[in-house]
């Protein structure tokens, strides 16, 4: 082959693979950062709350100024991670008062990108990531190491959805970069549907003050056990119908009249259901997987500071959590 040939092959062939590494990120590409908190594997961002919105550019100081950058939803005390390789500085104070999460880091590091994997360039980062306690100040961390923990945010401000504010050094927006590598896997029929929208995982709730939100949890002081589990839905959110069935209730766990003290049930194929602490948009009738079956009601004002959450039951008392597990560990 002449080598003029050979030449332009090379290029095309070139070009052609970093088109398709830019569509198809492979898992090993740094083009997005990793998992920043444990139990947040997609760095979901916070939605609105009494104290206002997590994403980029969300209104602060009652409209006078923007949020600089965005909030990766992450529980108290929960491991924090680096989400590149880099150089550690700090500490970073961000109220200056010496409250409980005024601690924080910054990482200056490099990752590459789509098209940078084929060049051999780097693309570097700086962040800043506030209302952790860092392992240490200085120093390298590679990506994915343990950085520290995530501070007692609920102390500070009770019933906010706790998170770490993540923000570039140039105040640019860093969502981009805290998107999953690889997105999930399309979902399998023998799983349920997204439950509450912001929760593409079905993701459960840990421990907090209140207890834990994994089956079997202790309840009453040990003398009971959980017979759901809760599935982490902000309050307000939209929630989805698990699968198609057929809608009753309304279902009352409560029995009280407060808040959260509504619910429905749903039986379909080799499914029945109870969600509570939600509000249907009816009681009766046929709903197909997927369809906006309602909304998630306060639980904030009768427990502050909890992780708000639906609490997810089925009908013959049987552990739900594996029709729940929407991509996990793929």
């Amino acid at each position: 082959m002449p080598a003029l040939s050979l030449v332009a092959l090379v290029s095309l062939v070139s070009t052609v693979f970093a088109r398709q590494l830019d569509a198809h990120p492979p898992q090993q590409q740094h083009r997005h950062w990793a998992q920043i908190c444990s139990g947040n594997p997609t760095n979901r961002i916070r939605g609105c709350d009494r104290y206002g919105c997590g994403h980029f550019g969300a209104d602060r100081h009652s409209g006078k100024g923007k949020h600089g950058g965005v909030d990766v939803i992450c529980a108290d005390g929960a491991t924090v991670y680096a989400p590149f390789s880099g150089q550690l500085s700090g500490p970073i104070r961000f109220f200056h008062n010496g409250n409980a999460i005024d601690d924080g880091v910054q990482i200056r590091g490099a990752g590459k990108s789509a098209a940078a994997l084929v060049r051999s360039t780097r693309v570097d980062y700086c962040v800043k990531l506030v209302c952790i306690h860092p392992i240490r100040y200085h120093g390298q961390i590679q990506r994915g190491q343990q950085l520290g923990r995530m501070l007692p945010m609920q102390k500070v401000f009770p019933g906010i959805v706790s998170h770490i504010h993540v923000e570039n050094c140039d105040h640019s927006d860093p969502t981009h970069l805290l998107t999953p590598v690889v997105p999930p896997l399309p979902q399998q029929d023998r799983r349920w549907a997204t439950i509450c929208s912001g929760n593409p995982t079905n993701e459960i709730r840990g421990c907090d003050k209140y207890g834990c939100g994994y089956y079997g949890a202790p309840r009453r002081n040990g003398k009971g056990k959980h017979k759901g589990v809760d599935v982490i839905c902000a309050d307000g959110a939209t929630v989805y119908a698990p699968f198609s069935g057929e809608l009753s209730g309304p279902i009352k766990f409560f029995h009280n009249g407060n808040a959260i003290d509504d619910g429905v049930q749903i039986r379909g194929p080799g499914s029945c259901v109870k969600l509570l602490c939600i509000h249907p948009i009816k009681y009766q009738g046929r709903i197909s997987k997927g369809q906006v079956l309602g909304r998630m009601l306060p639980m904030q004002r009768v427990f502050p500071g909890i992780t708000s959450h639906i609490h997810v039951e089925n009908c013959d008392h049987s552990d739900p959590t594996s029709s729940l597990e929407r991509g996990k560990g793929q």
